[in-house]
């Protein structure tokens, strides 16, 4: 009773829109954290088995930083088509469901998004960016899909909420049935 008390007397929240969640959601599920293991094709060349190895089976650790910029990522038509239009965006979805989670560009440029993301070392999202539907924010940080995939964490800086998010976790393929949830 004590713990439970201690917790939510120091559980630290984040300003909205960032919408929390609690423990439950990252539970020991069939594959780890996750119903499922990540999908078989990801976006970008990243590696199916350290998405695995994050997204289902890990809570504080992140793919190496700059790792994403190793990837197809900056070679892909998105990207091309992004740099190209100003108004175009990229959603990310999550690399086991196909649930979007984030699109970005919002409210910045392109390559102000690439710029900070370079800067951290992790592809970086402000919370307008964020699909909240699927997203949520654990009292210790921990940035997660509602399913339970660990996506990385929220770092606030000078301009608010910082999501620093795992590539291999947002790189999965549009599942059809998540198509409304953006």
């Amino acid at each position: 009773l004590l713990a439970i008390f201690f917790n939510a007397a120091f559980a630290k929240r984040f300003p909205p829109p960032a919408v929390m969640g609690d423990e439950s959601i990252m539970s020991i599920k069939t594959h780890g954290t996750s119903e499922t293991p990540v999908q078989e094709n990801l976006r970008w060349g990243c590696d199916r088995k350290k998405a695995d190895e994050i997204c289902n089976f890990n809570r504080h650790w992140a793919e190496r930083g700059g790792y994403w910029e190793t990837t197809g990522f900056f070679s892909s038509r998105e990207v091309a088509v992004a740099t190209k239009n100003k108004k175009k965006q990229i959603t990310f979805y999550d690399s086991n469901t196909g649930a979007p989670l984030f699109v970005a560009p919002r409210d910045r440029s392109f390559s102000d998004f690439v710029n900070e993301s370079k800067k951290h070392g992790w592809p970086s999202f402000r919370d307008n960016e964020v699909v909240w539907k699927n997203v949520r924010v654990l009292p210790d940080g921990e940035t997660v899909s509602v399913t339970g995939t660990h996506l990385g964490h929220n770092i606030p800086d000078s301009n608010g909420s910082r999501y620093c998010i795992n590539l291999v976790s947002v790189a999965g393929i549009p599942n059809v049935g998540f198509g409304d949830l953006l």
